[in-house]
């Protein structure tokens, strides 16, 4: 376990039982939630990679403008 993680789990070992389980309830649903979007990327891989080669191709066909220019 890192100290940071640790530190954190001290400090919510001080709140009052409701507190530390909606902190428990906040942590568990933040990991679930990384855990599916992990799931989803990783069987998005071929997906991602054939926009990003599109969108290069139009960069380089010049029918992009820069970021602030749309703004």
């Amino acid at each position: 376990m890192t100290r940071l993680l640790e530190k954190a789990l001290r400090e919510a070992l001080k709140l009052p039982t409701r507190e530390q389980n909606a902190f428990a309830k906040i942590m568990l649903e933040e990991l679930s939630s990384e855990r599916k979007w992990a799931r989803k990327f990783s069987k998005s891989h071929d997906k991602l990679a054939a926009l990003a080669a599109e969108a290069l191709g139009e960069h380089r066909q010049g029918k992009t403008v820069p970021l602030e220019k749309t703004i």
